[in-house]
């Protein structure tokens, strides 16, 4: 009898060990707000991905802390765009994460990706380290703001669900409710989004960083330009009014700068213009992370694109 429920204990114990495995999720890392809360979406109610870059982080020239390391080293899968954008990661996933599987959504992604806009009335952007955008270097002539468009959102929801998928098969059902349920939510809010900025499409105006060219072409919005200026130094007396003659020249009805950019700044550079001042921010700095910061983000974009062009 004791043998029997010494066997029936360690069955048993078998069994429990192995469904505890089986229930714990993948270790996954994701590099920047907006496709946080896209991973975060399809891992919901199975894991929460870790968040690298937090708050105003630069993506270019970002320390990891110690506890992000840690979560580096342990990952089973980083998702992020590629070494043009984050290149704080180059290194890391090569040092801490070489076992991990990558998930490089630039590369994936490449034959929907745009070219930057450079040249004529809009700017080089060489300011970017300054402004936490820096992947205006190399050769790469790409637009890597990519998570701006809601269709590629709905591309990069896929592309998780299906590595998670594979990577984690007793998961796979949640994943794939999720990664469907994800899309259609995306889909109605790319629908939404475009009901409420048609009444302003045509109005021009211009952008102190070139960052949004997704959700410009996505709502056929009248983008006509952009200005370079270092948030960290007060631009001369020549550089102000370039910018006016800039201003007035592209017939722009608002100036959207970005919230590292003092109002007082703003107010010298529209001084003597009719132009409006409006903020837009492409990574929603102060956005909560998770699953919703991706709609609240591109939600602030077109409601202060709205407000700005009215």
């Amino acid at each position: 009898m004791k043998k029997i429920l010494m066997i029936c204990f360690v069955l048993l114990g078998t069994f429990l060990g192995s469904s505890l495995f089986a229930a714990e999720s993948p270790r996954v890392v994701v590099s920047i707000k907006p496709l946080h809360s896209l991973v975060s979406g399809v891992m919901q109610g199975v894991g929460e991905p870790a968040l690298l870059v937090k708050g105003g982080g630069s993506p270019h020239g970002y320390s990891l802390k110690p506890s992000e390391a840690r979560a580096l080293a342990q990952a089973d899968l980083v998702v992020w765009v590629g070494p043009e954008l984050e290149t704080f990661l180059e290194k890391p996933l090569v040092t801490l994460a070489h076992s991990a599987q990558q998930l490089a959504l630039a590369g994936e992604l490449h034959d929907d990706l745009l070219e930057k806009r450079d040249g004529g009335a809009w700017e080089s952007g060489h300011h970017d380290e300054h402004e936490g955008h820096g992947h205006e270097h190399g050769g790469d002539a790409s637009d890597l703001h990519l998570w701006l468009s809601p269709k590629l959102a709905q591309k990069i929801v896929q592309l998780v669900g299906d590595r998670l998928m594979a990577l984690d098969p007793p998961h796979q059902l949640e994943y794939a409710a999720n990664t469907a349920s994800l899309i259609q939510r995306l889909d109605r809010f790319d629908q939404g989004l475009a009901r409420q900025l048609a009444p302003v499409k045509d109005v021009p105006y211009v952008v102190f960083h070139a960052a949004y060219q997704y959700f410009e072409t996505a709502y056929g919005l009248n983008a006509v330009g952009s200005v370079t200026i270092d948030p960290e130094r007060k631009p001369g007396a020549k550089k102000i009014l370039e910018i006016r003659n800039k201003i007035h020249t592209l017939n722009a009805r608002c100036v959207f700068s970005e919230p590292q950019f003092e109002s007082r700044l703003i107010a010298t550079i529209i001084e003597g213009t009719d132009c409006r001042t409006g903020v837009l921010d492409p990574l929603g700095a102060d956005i909560p992370a998770g699953p919703d910061a991706y709609f609240t983000l591109l939600q602030r974009l077109a409601d202060n694109l709205e407000a700005g062009l009215k």
